[in-house]
């Protein structure tokens, strides 16, 4: 009768959450359009940056470094007066302002080492970070070349091969979209059963549920797999429609693998959307809740910067969220290809993790219950 029970009621939220049109709206945006949005939102390459040259050399070397930033990487360079330089930063115009002194190119073929002040307006951080090794290698690759044409030449005493591995063209929107959905399993499974916890106490279908032959477990035990399913499948479609069929993003790993994964994740997040349920009386407040949650949980899993980048306490406290180690299974299956053998740690910590998660959020759900009562 118990597993009846929940195979009902978990029947019952589907329908219910067929029913609210703006929820169903909001799934299909999360793994669609929202995927396909924020992951070819993010710029590839540095684009149209803008970029001032001041001349004082006036030689074919500086009008060669000066023609070699064009567009789409740089806007045409302005070239300006060295008395202009601290006014058009102050107000802005320029991300990079490059001063080639005078006698560079005399200097450059005598051997004397000369050298070139890069000015970097450090508050647009984004063109700034990747815009200074673009300047950087251009005006290497310009001076290399006219030295070498004019009998300069010195061999480098190593040279470094690089090679990008998982990301061989360093794809920002391979990134982009797959920890998309990664995130999005994490924010709707706990938006989806806290808001069908919220709606039962809204509509008064909660007084009905007591006064029926079913347990608490049975309800919350009926959220979490109704809810689940619902973010589990979304989450299939998103990665097979959107991410591989629509962007051409490649997923090394098994699909089939990932999807167990994050049905483990989704038992303990669906329980956290119970417990922060239980303590907001509307939807405005869960709303809150909600924000205060998944805030820390994605920005301190490791998705967007490197654990080992994050303080050691961080690190530690951060070890008992699921996110964590979801992050890190996800990580290891869609981009590396990584089989069973290889994430098995991750996947028992979150079935832990879950477990305590549930085991808490029954426990604050049967009080809840009986303060309804």
């Amino acid at each position: 009768m118990r597993l009846a029970n929940i195979w009902r009621l978990g029947i019952k939220e589907l329908r219910s959450l067929w029913r609210d049109r703006m929820m169903v709206v909001l799934i299909l945006w999360a793994f669609t359009g929202s995927v396909y949005v924020a992951a070819t939102g993010i710029p590839e390459t540095l684009n149209k940056a803008p970029i001032a040259i001041v001349d004082e050399d006036g030689s074919q070397l500086s009008q060669r470094i000066a023609s070699a930033f064009y567009p789409p990487f740089f806007n045409p360079p302005a070239m300006i007066a060295q008395r202009d330089v601290d006014a058009a930063m102050d107000q802005g115009l320029y991300t990079f302002v490059l001063d080639i002194p005078p006698n560079f190119q005399r200097d450059l073929l005598a051997g004397r080492g000369p050298a070139i002040q890069l000015n970097v307006d450090a508050t647009r951080m984004a063109q700034a970070f990747s815009g200074n090794a673009y300047v950087q290698r251009i005006i290497g690759t310009e001076v290399a070349t006219f030295a070498a044409r004019n009998g300069r030449t010195e061999a480098l005493p190593a040279d470094v091969a690089v090679r990008s591995r998982f990301n061989p063209n360093l794809t920002s929107l391979w990134f982009g979209a797959v920890m998309q959905v990664i995130n999005h399993v994490t924010l709707l499974s706990i938006i989806l059963t806290g808001a069908a916890l919220i709606r039962e106490r809204e509509h008064g279908t909660v007084e009905h549920l007591l006064v029926m032959p079913v347990t608490p477990f049975e309800i919350m035990a009926a959220k979490v797999w109704s809810m689940g399913l619902v973010v589990l499948v979304a989450t299939w479609f998103s990665l097979t429609l959107i991410v591989q069929g629509a962007m051409r993003v490649p997923i090394e790993g098994s699909v089939a693998l990932f999807l167990l994964g994050a049905a483990a994740h989704l038992f303990a997040t669906t329980s956290m959307g119970i417990f922060l349920g239980t303590f907001a009386r509307s939807m405005p407040q869960f709303g809150l809740l909600v924000i205060l949650t998944i805030v820390p949980l994605e920005l301190l899993s490791g998705g967007s910067t490197p654990r080992e980048s994050m303080p050691v306490f961080v690190q530690d406290v951060m070890l008992a969220a699921p996110t964590t180690h979801f992050v890190r299974l996800a990580q290891s299956i869609l981009y590396r290809g990584a089989d069973i053998s290889v994430v098995w740690p991750q996947l028992l910590a979150i079935l832990a993790i879950g477990a305590v998660f549930y085991a808490i959020a029954l426990a604050q759900f049967r009080k809840a219950i009986n303060t309804m009562a």
